[in-house]
């Protein structure tokens, strides 16, 4: 009854100023605040993977997950409680945080990082990709630290009776995911995983090709052919051309040993043209000056001593698989002719 009688006043005398506004004034207050709002929600950080209809199944229990913007994993806080078996009770931020009073309980809060608790205080708070009202949540590697703090609570005696089917929740959590795995089943669950890898692999391009084609420049020193020709048994052609077979050895030793994704880039910079079948630039030329020329000159520069003391082709091959092992599964040669390389 104090606190009600004690906002009385404040709730009088906002009254009192309202009704003392006219309709204009009132529309014009009423739009400001609804600005403000708005602004605060844009302001939020935003999820770009995840929903509520794609959870994270860990045996029967599902969490729903997401991806924010800046990179965040979170878990709602919602499901975090749900899957500890808590009663969602008043679940919000503040005095109302079912998580935090549980966090901060007497059986409990001795088992607690400081930390932690520092990071259930200040849940985050994020837009949904389905938009709407913002959404409460947690990263997603606080779930595990709280399960390791109940089930220690659990060992030292130290929990309630009520209590004990919250071990029990956090029990079939730890043994349903570990604690460096979260963000990955989060990220497999939302499809970031795939963006990811996406993402990774432009950062990786983006130094390793160049962003306008180079001048020609002889990088494949005749010793490389020569030992190519030995290898294979084939005589060296004495002011004749090398044989198109040179490009699809050159792509097997070379350029599918340089990091996944590269050939597969040089081939759409450097399409095979239709009338001619082969390509009008070499590959080499596609490949930036600081990084990529750079790791095709070192390859280059190994495989020659390891085909010297190779015999036949057939023991090269053998010494490559180790030396340089192609990253995954490889299908048959792309006996492409245009792909000859000099």
């Amino acid at each position: 009854m104090a606190n009600s009688k004690s906002a009385e006043p404040q709730s009088k005398g906002g009254k009192a100023r309202a009704a003392a506004l006219s309709s204009e004034e009132r529309r014009a207050v009423a739009k400001v605040g609804a600005t403000a709002r708005w602004e605060a929600y844009r302001a939020l950080p935003k999820a770009t993977h995840g929903s509520a209809e794609h959870p994270l199944r860990l045996g029967d229990i599902d969490i729903p997950c997401y991806v924010l913007d800046d990179g965040r994993r979170v878990l709602s806080l919602g499901g975090i409680v749900k899957a500890l078996g808590m009663s969602i009770g008043g679940a919000g931020s503040g005095e109302g945080d079912r998580l935090g009073k549980f966090a901060t309980g007497k059986a409990i809060s001795p088992f607690v990082s400081s930390s932690l608790i520092s990071r259930i205080a200040e849940p985050v708070r994020f837009r949904t990709p389905s938009g709407g009202s913002a959404a409460t949540g947690y990263e997603a590697n606080i779930l595990p630290e709280i399960c390791e703090a109940v089930l220690a609570a659990r060992q030292a005696g130290a929990l309630l009776k009520q209590q004990m089917h919250i071990a029990d929740q956090c029990e079939a959590l730890i043994r349903a995911f570990a604690k460096v795995g979260i963000v990955a089943l989060v990220d497999e669950v939302t499809g970031f995983q795939a963006d990811r890898e996406r993402d990774e692999l432009y950062k990786l391009l983006s130094v390793y090709l160049a962003e306008e084609r180079l001048a020609w420049a002889k990088r494949f020193p005749d010793e490389f052919y020569k030992q190519i020709y030995r290898l294979k048994g084939w005589r060296w052609p004495v002011g004749r051309a090398k044989t198109p077979l040179l490009g699809h050895i050159t792509n097997d030793i070379v350029y599918e040993r340089l990091p996944p994704g590269v050939l597969e880039a040089l081939r759409e910079l450097n399409p095979t043209a239709e009338d001619t079948k082969r390509r009008k630039y070499k590959h080499h030329q596609f490949l930036s000056e600081t990084v990529g020329q750079p790791d095709l000159r070192d390859h280059i520069l190994q495989l020659i001593p390891i085909m010297k003391i190779s015999r036949d082709w057939s023991s090269f091959k053998r010494h490559l698989e180790v030396a340089f092992p192609r990253i995954g599964s490889q299908g048959d040669l792309d006996l492409d002719s245009g792909d000859v390389a000099q």
